[in-house]
């Protein structure tokens, strides 16, 4: 199994929270057959979700199906387990998700065949702003338009006699 996360961008979000994602992969197999993505569970203040995008057979995927699913909390705080790819290397080797977004942990399964199979997305990181970190950003925007250039001013013209 291969697992990969890659800084890509960071957004400020409206309501004093700060979003950061990470691109995300694991590469699920009959050797390797889960990956259980969970966020630093040490830092209170941060939610770590997974946006899942795409699910797609490996080079030397067999003539098989190959069932992904996934397992995480529903809205009730109970485990629940959704199948969410069924592929075949004949007729359907990808699936694209869309964003489907899910809350830390996420345990991803290759619940039938033997893959390989990628699992694509981003890794999102949710964080509440403190208050002296929007003033500093909003400093910084009231610096940047003092250091103006003053305009130039014409060259006074010689009079002719």
């Amino acid at each position: 199994m291969s697992f990969q996360e890659e800084e890509s961008s960071d957004v400020a979000l409206p309501g004093q929270s700060k979003l950061e994602s990470f691109l995300f992969s694991c590469e699920l197999s009959s050797k390797v057959p889960f990956y259980t993505f969970q966020g630093d569970e040490e830092e209170e203040d941060l939610e770590h979700f997974l946006e899942l995008r795409t699910v797609c057979l490996g080079e030397g995927a067999k003539e098989e199906s190959n069932v992904v699913e996934v397992t995480a909390m529903n809205h009730q705080g109970k485990t629940i387990s959704v199948p969410i790819a069924n592929l075949h290397i004949s007729c359907l080797p990808m699936v694209s998700l869309g964003e489907f977004e899910l809350k830390a942990p996420v345990t991803i399964r290759l619940k039938a065949g033997t893959g390989p199979v990628t699992v694509s997305g981003l890794h999102l990181i949710a964080s509440q702003m403190e208050e002296s970190d929007l003033s500093d950003e909003d400093e910084d925007e009231e610096e940047d338009e003092e250091e103006e250039i003053s305009p130039i001013k014409p060259a006074k013209k010689k009079q002719q006699l």
